[in-house]
């Protein structure tokens, strides 16, 4: 069966990609597999990611952006993921995205999957990579991903898409919110959504003042990081030369939405001419091995280390008998 769901997928079956993404977000032991016989034939997809806070109309947004890509000659092929978050209590989630995207249902060449967190923090579910790898292997050129909008914290997304775009919105704050750190400093484009409510020259002039602040002290600050200009086998090249546009739309009457596809492809096209397209795509696979990499070592440590063995030690810990850093120590010295 894996086969078929494999070949299947390769060839763009969106039943066969559906199943297979199931799969993955049920921790199906199949899916390991399956998702090693498509990794060779990933890396085409532009991976795009749009974030920001709840109630800057995201959703309606992507829907916009979607249509926009499935407008050009030729029309790429959209895949979309829309994470929501899930309740604490009841472990489950409203999954709303898809009911604001009923626009796209109809077209073959849109492929809409709605996800929930399942408890992974930044904005993301834990197994959202793993699902742009299939739709990527499926043939879907674009990918668009639509993260939780926790807040500042959401910076996964950065790790995980070429192109990050953080949507504002005017009056869901006072000019301070556009200037601090965290969120802000991942995006490629700032979008200012809703541009038809009072307070939207306010919302970009902040924008504006953050990106001069940002480019005078970190003139290399790339993702909220210091990165360097170049590999040991590339070229230097001007990192700051890319400067995050600022695009006012209003999503409801799809307005400006044309003028942010063509941010996406000019950020697309400095990628490239830049090399930081091969940047990204390392510090992208380090950080899913080492997300692996965690995910296998917290497997094994519950297989080695029992509930009632953790308990006691956690009761030394609370006693002060012992620091969390011993018991940590510990714990590690079980599964070396």
């Amino acid at each position: 069966m894996s086969e078929n769901i494999v070949e299947q997928v390769l060839s763009g079956g969106r039943r066969a990609t559906a199943r297979l993404i199931t799969l993955i977000e049920n921790n199906d032991p199949q899916a390991r597999e399956m998702l090693k016989a498509i990794f060779p034939h990933t890396g085409q997809a532009h991976i795009v990611g749009v974030t920001g806070s709840p109630g800057t109309g995201k959703s309606t947004l992507v829907n916009q952006l979607a249509q926009a890509y499935r407008r050009q000659d030729p029309a790429p092929r959209v895949g979309i993921i829309a994470v929501d978050p899930t309740s604490p209590f009841s472990g489950g989630a409203l999954l709303g995205d898809r009911i604001r995207m009923r626009d796209l249902f109809g077209d073959p060449g849109v492929f809409i999957r709605s996800m929930a967190t399942r408890g992974s923090l930044g904005g993301l579910a834990r197994a959202t990579s793993d699902v742009v790898k299939v739709l990527d292997a499926a043939g879907y050129e674009v990918v668009l991903v639509e993260t939780v909008g926790a807040g500042q914290s959401e910076v996964d997304i950065a790790q995980a898409a070429h192109t990050t775009v953080v949507v504002e919105a005017p009056g869901l704050g006072d000019g301070v919110q556009a200037i601090k750190a965290g969120i802000l400093e991942i995006a490629d484009i700032f979008v200012v959504n809703k541009a038809d409510r009072n307070g939207v020259e306010h919302t970009v002039m902040a924008l504006k003042m953050m990106l001069d602040l940002n480019h005078a002290s970190h003139p290399t600050l790339h993702h909220g990081a210091l990165m360097p200009a170049h590999g040991p086998d590339e070229p230097a090249q001007d990192e700051a030369a890319w400067r995050p546009p600022i695009c006012k739309t209003i999503a409801t009457r799809g307005e400006g939405v044309t003028a942010l596809l063509e941010a996406i492809y000019a950020h697309r096209a400095h990628l490239e001419e830049t090399h930081t397209l091969s940047r990204r795509e390392r510090a992208r696979a380090e950080s899913q091995v080492r997300a692996i990499l965690g995910h296998l070592f917290m497997n094994r440590l519950q297989d080695r280390v029992s509930s009632e063995e953790l308990a006691r030690l956690v009761d030394r810990v609370v006693a002060r008998k012992l620091d969390p850093y011993s018991a940590a120590e510990e714990l590690l010295r079980t599964v070396g």
